[in-house]
């Protein structure tokens, strides 16, 4: 498959070209698969028929031989059948890829994982902004295969990074998106395993757990001593001996009836994380493979091999055949025959332990490595599919958005209009009027999503994108709470509360839950008491700014506040919003209020060097039909609709 180039081919070209190709590959292979099948059938059946035949002729030596024979021809049948079924699949899978890319182009978002497990109401912007679930950011982005690497993803959209952090991630996408056939090669090979749902944790700090030998040593013999008396037991049930076989085989059966619950429990953990280790496996060997240029793969490459002096690829695909070995208890009969004869399951577990004691780091480094590498690829993949956004330069100076060309990443297919926007330095708000349905809630959500995605260390959807450090707020959904008694324009309050406290320096109270967010992996924990604290990003990166450090837990915060008050009459609507920008000019924030308040627009004229109009503007058609135009412009809205509207729904409302 050829690698992407932007000079060259369109993404959807690239893209409908690799379908072709792999789907054609899958048919060619798909027939393959199906002679092997039949010279397998043949070989077996020739050779039943000729061993019959030689045994009739009373020729048993040549029979045994032909037996032998057609057992080593019927092996290397096998394999080869599994090796052509395995290209076939995999061809399969690379195609279905490329059709998720031609999905993701055309905004068909619904077939992706839209990554609910990471939302939480309180978090500063998730909810608003779509970052998760239907037809989100998350869908947009995740290739991840991994359960841990779509952690470390959604950890990265909903954590701002440092410029030093955001930078590294540019370039490590930067160097994977020129090579598409490398990244779904990468995501290809995970997939041939899709039992991948339980979360690697859990099995690492099991390895972690005290070994089952440690105290036991007395079993270490018995592991070579009773296997030798269950072949025996054995060998004297076929010479007929009686029943004093049975006498051999007792041992074997006490020793595992005595440990019959801790050979359960490695069977479960085991099995249950075979696909995600041999997968690992098979996308670090890939990785392993490669030489890389920039800071972050450099990084990840030396640390896949600072595990023992064993490349990590290595280890894990040693560790899945060790998990794959308890595999045997899936057949009742199968699993009691290797128990009792060879005590198969404790030789299974002396060999993890032995594993455990090569690896001195760790199961967690190598997959967390893995689970970045994922993320990266996810990043890199996304950056190859929209040539045309732009890689953001880092600006020092905290609050700062200057673009040209911004652009709703979440609308395709041409639908979007671009605008030009700027705001620097912190105490200033940009009030955003405008008609019904003429854009001013989209435009906020274009800024703040192109944020995310910027400090992320993501491309964004815009000709020029520059900004520095922030933490983005939002208060653009509110919703009541019959549960817990509250209305909407109360939710709206607390929401606002949130911004107060978090520009006040105050840490970010989350009720009934904590979100925790650490080396990129994000998780949700239940908490009972009534307010917990969020645990902010921590991040050994920092940003000087003057005198001060600057790092993830003390961002100023861009705030994007959607028709605020709106629950409540106009002149209350008008002092609370007045009186909040007011508050907020003397903070370390910096945003945009959408309002249908004009007098709030007289702001500008009260505090110039903190606030700005702009406006989005509907006009009419002779023929009495709305027509939105969604550019951003200077100053106050003029133009209102409502009336207009509802008459065009058929409302009576009145000449005006």
């Amino acid at each position: 498959m050829s690698d992407f180039h932007p000079l060259t081919s369109t993404p959807a070209d690239l893209f409908q070209q690799n379908l072709t190709h792999h789907t054609a590959q899958e048919t060619h292979f798909a027939g393959r698969h199906r002679a092997v099948a039949l010279v397998r059938l043949a070989v077996f059946v020739a050779a039943g028929a000729g061993i019959w035949a030689l045994l009739s002729a009373g020729q048993t030596a040549a029979a045994l031989g032909l037996g032998f024979g057609a057992y080593l021809v019927f092996i290397g049948l096998v394999r080869w059948h599994d090796a052509v079924g395995y290209r076939r699949e995999h061809h399969r899978l690379l195609a279905q890829l490329n059709r998720d890319e031609l999905a993701r182009l055309a905004g068909e978002l619904a077939g992706f994982d839209p990554g609910r497990r990471y939302l939480d109401a309180q978090h500063p912007y998730a909810a608003d902004l779509d970052v998760f679930g239907d037809h989100s950011l998350f869908q947009l982005l995740n290739r991840s295969t991994s359960r841990l690497g779509q952690d470390w993803l959604a950890g990265w959209l909903l954590t701002p990074a440092l410029p030093a952090a955001v930078l590294e991630r540019q370039q490590a996408a930067a160097e994977l998106a020129p090579n598409v056939a490398w990244q779904q090669e990468w995501q290809a090979r995970a997939r041939h395993y899709p039992r991948q749902e339980t979360d690697p944790r859990q099995f690492a700090g099991w390895l972690r757990a005290p070994d089952f030998f440690a105290g036991r040593g007395w079993v270490l013999p018995l592991l070579g001593l009773l296997p030798l008396l269950g072949l025996a037991g054995v060998a004297l049930m076929l010479t007929g001996q009686g029943a004093q076989w049975l006498l051999l085989l007792l041992p074997a059966v006490a020793l595992n009836g005595a440990f019959g619950q801790v050979r359960a429990r490695y069977y479960e953990h085991a099995t249950t994380m075979r696909d995600a280790l041999r997968a690992a496996h098979d996308q670090l060997a890939h990785f392993e493979a490669g030489t890389w240029q920039s800071a972050a793969l450099q990084r990840l490459h030396r640390t896949l091999h600072a595990t023992g002096n064993t490349a990590a690829a290595r280890l894990l695909k040693r560790l899945g055949n060790i998990a794959g070995w308890f595999s045997a208890r899936q057949n009742p009969a199968v699993a009691g025959l290797l128990n009792t004869l060879l005590l198969w399951d404790l030789w299974g577990i002396w060999q993890l332990e032995r594993w455990k004691r090569r690896v001195t780091g760790g199961l967690e480094p190598l997959l967390e490595a893995a689970a970045e590498l994922d993320a990266l690829v996810s990043l890199g993949a996304f950056q190859a599919a929209n040539p045309t956004f732009a890689t953001p330069d880092l600006s020092a100076a905290a609050l700062t958005v200057e673009a040209t060309g911004l652009g709703h990443p979440l609308l395709f297919g041409g639908e979007g209009v671009r605008n030009d926007f700027q705001t620097a330095g912190a105490g200033q708000t940009v009030i955003v009027t405008g008609s019904n349905m003429a854009g001013k809630s989209t435009f906020l959500r274009t800024v703040g999503l192109n944020l995310v995605l910027a400090q992320a260390g993501a491309v964004v959807a815009a000709a020029t994108f520059r900004s520095g450090p922030a933490q983005v707020f939002t208060a653009m959904r509110s919703h009541d709470n019959l549960a817990e008694s509250t209305s909407s324009f109360y939710a709206e309050l607390k929401r606002l509360r949130l911004l107060l406290d978090l520009t006040a320096g105050e840490e970010l109270k989350i009720k009934n839950s904590t979100l925790k967010i650490a080396g990129g992996v994000v998780s949700v924990a239940a908490d009972d008491a009534d307010d917990a604290e969020t645990a902010p990003a921590s991040s050994p990166n920092s940003l000087a700014t003057g005198n001060s450090q600057l790092t993830t837990d003390n961002l100023p915060v861009f705030y994007l506040l959607d028709e605020i008050l709106k629950g409540t009459n106009s002149a209350d609507r008008h002092r609370g919003a007045r009186a909040l920008v007011f508050q907020l000019r003397e903070r370390a924030a910096s945003g945009l209020i959408s309002t249908h308040d004009l007098e709030l627009a007289a702001l500008e004229t009260d505090l110039p060097a903190h606030v700005r109009n702009v406006s989005f503007n509907s006009y009419l058609n002779p023929d009495g039909t709305l027509r939105f135009d969604y550019h951003l412009t200077p100053g106050v809205c003029r133009s209102f609709n409502a009336s207009q509207l509802m008459r065009l729904m058929g409302i009576d409302v009145g000449e005006e």
